[in-house]
């Protein structure tokens, strides 16, 4: 007995499981670029590395991997502006955010929650994604007093606005 498989009952499936929101930076030649991203994880504390999947048709993802690092920036939930803008393709992401340079030579967002700095070990190819693992150089929260961007059933939101308390 075979069944079609249903993409868009997949994705709302999915969409069931809550995440956080990150943008992934890294800089090429100088040039700063950066993908927002909620396929995001710790995957090892010995050693420690963290993984990220951007998908195959990203064109910040190519530029990213050049400098062989990247800076996972975690939001918070005053911060989908930022989200937005780097969602989006052919424009200067950094044009209006204040950033500084990490250990890696990757940006890291000024007043992003936290922010975990790698070097890149790894990549695999997984469907329309890619896995790209990264070992971490630095990992610090920059501010623990909001809570975190997230998204949920196709929205964005914070503890709060998804809470039935």
């Amino acid at each position: 007995m075979s069944q079609l498989f249903d993409p868009r009952a997949f994705r709302d499936t999915l969409g069931q499981f809550c995440s956080g929101v990150v943008i992934a930076t890294g800089c090429e030649n100088s040039q700063p670029a950066g993908l927002a991203a909620q396929s995001f994880s710790s995957l090892s504390l010995d050693p420690p590395l963290v993984l990220i999947c951007p998908a195959k048709t990203s064109t910040s993802w190519p530029k990213i991997r050049a400098s062989r690092a990247f800076c996972i920036n975690i939001l918070g939930d005053d911060q989908k502006r930022v989200c937005d803008v780097f969602a989006k393709s052919g424009i200067d992401k950094f044009a209006e955010l204040n950033w500084r340079l990490g250990a890696s030579g990757s940006p890291i967002i000024e007043d992003v929650l936290a922010y975990v700095d790698c070097e890149l070990d790894s990549e695999y190819e997984a469907g329309d994604h890619t896995i790209a693992v990264g070992r971490v150089l630095e990992a610090r929260i920059v501010d623990s007093s909001r809570e975190p961007l997230l998204f949920f059933r196709g929205g964005y939101g914070s503890f709060d606005a998804f809470s039935d308390a």
